[in-house]
């Protein structure tokens, strides 16, 4: 999240865009805390944060890479049914996370975190179910 706070942190101040409940009184999912009226709506940092994982997972469970991009996807989404984002802050918020975890790919480090990440999910799929789950 600290990675992802580098991209949007600037992109909201230099934008300070209103999020879609301020100066109305239309219902929205979440309660209306003081941050809707003071954090910009553009870009959507729950959106990139949400698509990164589900970029990141998905690459480490490529089985389940379109369930999970799916619910990425979804993740994002839902900022707009709530009220609290536009739809193109969604968008914006899900490219920094397409910047961001191409980035990383670029990082040894986290190179290795995701072939470890592979292998732990590898040996859990070969030792199947925990013992009552799913039976």
């Amino acid at each position: 999240t600290s990675d992802a706070a580098l991209l949007y942190r600037p992109a909201k101040a230099q934008y300070q865009r209103p999020r879609p409940p301020v100066g109305n009184s239309q219902p929205i999912c979440v309660p209306r805390e003081s941050w809707i009226q003071t954090d910009g709506s553009y870009p959507s940092g729950h959106s990139l944060i949400g698509w990164s994982w589900a970029l990141v997972i998905a690459d480490a469970t490529p089985q389940q890479a379109s369930q999970v991009l799916a619910r990425g996807r979804a993740f994002g989404d839902s900022r707009v049914i709530c009220g609290v984002h536009f739809p193109s802050d969604v968008e914006a918020g899900r490219y920094l996370g397409s910047v961001l975890v191409s980035r990383l790919q670029s990082d040894p480090a986290f190179r290795a975190d995701l072939e470890t990440a592979r292998a732990e999910v590898a040996a859990s799929r070969a030792s199947g179910p925990p013992a009552g789950c799913g039976q």
